[in-house]
């Protein structure tokens, strides 16, 4: 039968009563097949005893997996009403893929080695960056916290001393930061036999890492502290992009940020340790001044994407230099407070927070999926820190897995700083107790005490940097997405609580 001739025919003259009795001897023929197949689809279902999938059985039960792959083990039937807006389609489809995926991770995870880096020799360090190692003295003010010095200022009261600041030339969200940072600059000169100098300050601690991990939570809350400074723009990203003069690597180099500039960032706060340090000189000249500075990038931590762009002597793949290895140069004694979170949550959260559209758990899964295989590709070849440290590969990868792989970074940094120079501490024991947190890093930074007043303010104040309403709404990831990322980032979680001597890095429950 002719669907479409059937559809067509027309209802005028002689042909109209022909075509309607055509019509319904097609209708009737076309009912009575459908009755046959019915019969027979019930008759199938009725043998096969298959009451919930009409002659489709369940394919797909992979061991700890709930048959309602919509729902993570301990999760009670209604709570799946939050997810009814997924396809759980896609998501059993992905089950279907979990063994292959599987062993994706197993070949990775056969391949880990954590080995000890060489260090680098001071007079190499010195060689790649000559001009910061001009600038940066080797000792500082021995009466001051942070570590200052102070340089002489050859300009004149009329010279702009952020002219060329290259912060201030290439955004212009920091205009506003530096106009306030050049009407203060003249009157905090010190003034010396005809001579002017500024004060110098580098930060006394960095919180080094990790994105997504609640550094600016932290941040906001530790900035309230009144002995504690910070940069004038949060997260300057000198030591890992901008001295390399790097906004976003797939933009191409700009001219390198010279240390000066980044020093310019510090200057508020080094105008208020020169009005603490002269005030103490007339009444207890070795009064220690106790405001530090400090500095948040996120990106310290891990971010070495540049190395391959200005290190050409690496050995198998793996960078020759480090940016741990130049801050330590100079500051041995600095303090580093880093925050962790579950790596599989860090992931999903990185994920919805940068992704910029097609954002679901669907898409999720397949940006995971390709990670991984990118990541086995690399590591049949090369070291686990070369293809952790490996530029092309970073840029490649649609998430970023590297990230969450801490264990590898902290390994590397505990190479040039002892263990007791760090603090490091977890999202999830934040989230739960804030007033605990504080005391932690207040404690570990040799902070004064607080009045009920501030510390209410620092501690009740809502979290900073919390998740959108339109990220929120697109619901968790998929279980089965969830328990390939903990098969992968296992080991890497492993070896991180027993270097940190606790369990709960193992993020078992979160």
């Amino acid at each position: 039968m002719n669907l479409l001739a059937v559809l067509e025919v027309r209802a005028d003259g002689n042909e109209s009563w022909g075509g309607f009795l055509r019509f319904k001897k097609g209708k009737r023929c076309s009912l009575v097949f459908g009755l046959i197949i019915m019969t027979l689809v019930m008759a199938s279902y009725i043998l096969s005893g298959v009451h919930q999938e009409l002659l489709i059985s369940s394919p797909f039960h992979y061991g700890a997996f709930p048959s309602n792959p919509s729902l993570t083990e301990g999760e009670n039937p209604s709570d799946a009403k939050e997810h009814h807006h997924q396809s759980s389609v896609n998501n059993i489809s992905y089950v279907k893929d979990y063994p292959s995926i599987k062993l994706i991770i197993n070949s990775i995870t056969s391949r880990i080695e954590f080995t000890t880096r060489q260090l680098p020799d001071i007079e190499e360090l010195k060689k790649q960056e000559l001009h910061m190692f001009s600038v940066i003295p080797h000792k500082f003010l021995p009466n001051s916290k942070s570590p200052c010095w102070y340089e002489e200022f050859t300009g004149r009261n009329t010279t702009d001393p952020y002219l060329t600041n290259s912060y201030v030339l290439y955004s212009k969200r920091f205009r506003s930061t530096f106009d306030t940072l050049r009407k203060a600059f003249w009157g905090h000169l010190s003034h010396v036999h005809g001579k002017h100098f500024r004060l110098r300050c580098l930060p006394h601690f960095y919180i080094i890492g990790q994105p997504k991990c609640g550094t600016t939570d932290l941040y906001d809350r530790l900035r309230l502290h009144p002995e504690v400074k910070f940069s004038a723009i949060k997260e300057p990203h000198w030591w890992t992009r901008k001295r390399f003069g790097i906004v976003r690597l797939r933009d191409g180099l700009r001219d390198r940020y010279p240390v000066e500039d980044y020093l310019d960032l510090f200057d508020l706060a080094a105008h208020q340790i020169h009005q603490g340090l002269q005030a103490s000189a007339a009444e207890e000249p070795s009064k220690m001044n106790r405001i530090i500075i400090g500095e948040a990038s996120a990106s310290t931590m891990w971010d070495n994407n540049a190395w391959t762009l200005f290190y050409d002597n690496g050995t198998d793949g793996e960078p020759p230099f480090l940016t741990q290895d130049f801050i330590h140069a100079f500051q041995p004694d600095a303090k580093l407070i880093v925050m962790l979170r579950d790596p599989v949550e860090r992931l999903y959260s990185d994920y919805l927070y940068f992704a910029s559209s097609n954002k679901s758990a669907d898409d999720f899964h397949e940006k995971v999926t390709e990670a991984l295989q990118l990541f086995e590709n690399c590591m049949l070849d090369y070291s686990l820190r070369a293809c952790v440290y490996n530029n092309t590969l970073n840029n490649a990868m649609p998430v970023r897995l590297q990230v969450g792989l801490y264990a590898v970074y902290l390994l590397d940094w505990l190479t040039v700083f002892n263990k007791e120079q760090f603090l490091i501490l977890r999202l999830e024991d934040h989230a739960s107790n804030v007033k605990d947190t504080m005391h932690r890093v207040f404690q570990f930074l040799s902070l004064g005490p607080l009045s009920e007043k501030q510390e209410a303010l620092m501690t009740k104040s809502p979290a900073s940097n919390t998740r959108r309403p339109e990220d929120r709404d697109l619901g968790p990831m998929w279980p089965v997405t969830q328990r390939l990322l903990r098969d992968f980032y296992g080991p890497f979680n492993a070896r991180l609580a027993q270097v940190l001597a606790d369990e709960a890095f193992l993020w078992r429950k979160t």
